[in-house]
């Protein structure tokens, strides 16, 4: 019995050293740095804003600057017609966890809350249109 006894008490001395040595389950869901959200983000606007026809984007052109040496990967939306003109949107993320900013004048227009909804929903994981 007392050997028993013994064995379970050391059994259980085992395992809690086991489980106290265990790393805890890395936390489920996207990459948070900048770079893999902004790819995120360019792949929403693209499918999105672009590939899907919709109409409050027809005369734009995407410009995805995500090798970015600044460490602040950007997306930038353009005129179809004259893509070396100043851009008209930009999206950019800084930091792990990334901080998100868009700027430009497509964001004083009736669609800049439109933009702002996407991109936030895009840089989550949510591959979702609008």
């Amino acid at each position: 019995m007392r050997l028993r006894l013994a064995n379970a008490a050391l059994l259980t001395a085992v395992a809690a050293m086991v489980a106290a040595c265990q790393t805890p389950a890395p936390a489920t869901g996207p990459n948070r740095a900048a770079l893999p959200t902004m790819e995120r983000v360019a792949l929403g606007a693209n499918a999105c804003w672009l590939k899907s026809g919709d109409p409050a984007f027809a005369a734009y052109k995407l410009a995805p600057e995500l090798n970015s040496f600044s460490g602040r990967p950007r997306i930038l939306l353009v005129h179809k017609g004259s893509p070396e003109s100043r851009p008209l949107l930009v999206v950019q993320a800084e930091g792990s966890p990334s901080r998100l900013q868009a700027f430009g004048p497509m964001m004083q227009e009736p669609v800049a809350g439109r933009i702002t909804a996407d991109v936030n929903r895009w840089s989550t994981g949510n591959k979702a249109c609008s």
